[in-house]
């Protein structure tokens, strides 16, 4: 008998440190559970910052501001390596220069979707934003990350300067706002599971056979 599709989708920004550890744990969760062939994962988009500049700022400035001081920022970065170095993932924060704005982030992981090429870009923006420090907020860095995504490098390099995707974004935000949602990540399996934030792999394992059994 044949398992039932698991369809997930995950709001998320990938300048979100605990983004990109939901996504490991979520990976996890779904081998644990043999589930990983039978499922789906959609990446939608969730701007943590939507009136950030085009051009982006000092991220030292951006996150003393948020966070109240260089104490206190420096407090949760510690606590955010020390997740990502359990799920595997090296956090290099002394690289990272500026917080960039994301749309155009989110419009290539809606393009690579219609490539099949989805998850690879979200893993390349995630890395490449936090363990070389790269600024996605660029459009030659964008095209770098989606040639090694496997993706075309000249249709990104024409898709970028566009306004497609621009309208398709919006959408997808507009729905994740009318979803109710405040924060990422946020994953909805089959359009009925919740599961909030970056939860430890049981949390996965048990959402996702609440939602197939």
């Amino acid at each position: 008998m044949t398992a039932p599709v698991l369809t997930i989708e995950v709001y998320s920004d990938v300048v979100c440190p605990w983004c990109y550890v939901g996504k490991r744990r979520l990976e996890r969760a779904l081998e644990a559970s043999g589930r990983q062939p039978y499922a789906q994962v959609f990446w939608r988009p969730f701007q943590l910052n939507p009136t950030m500049p085009k051009a982006g700022m000092d991220r030292r400035v951006y996150l003393e501001a948020k966070f109240g001081g260089p104490g206190e920022m420096q407090a949760i970065q510690h606590r955010i390596a020390g997740a990502g170095a359990s799920a595997g993932i090296e956090f290099a924060f002394d690289r990272i220069a500026r917080t960039p704005n994301t749309f155009d982030a989110h419009r290539l992981i809606w393009f690579a979707q219609q490539q099949g090429r989805q998850d690879a870009a979200v893993e390349e923006l995630f890395h490449g934003y936090f363990t070389e420090g790269l600024n996605i907020g660029e459009h030659d860095v964008l095209v770098s990350l989606a040639a090694r995504a496997g993706l075309d490098e000249a249709a990104a390099g024409r898709f970028l300067p566009s306004q497609d995707g621009i309208e398709a974004v919006r959408q997808e935000e507009a729905r994740g706002r009318q979803l109710g949602i405040r924060g990422v990540p946020y994953f909805l399996l089959n359009g009925k599971t919740v599961v909030s934030g970056a939860q430890p792999v049981e949390t996965f394992l048990e959402a996702i056979e609440q939602t197939t059994r």
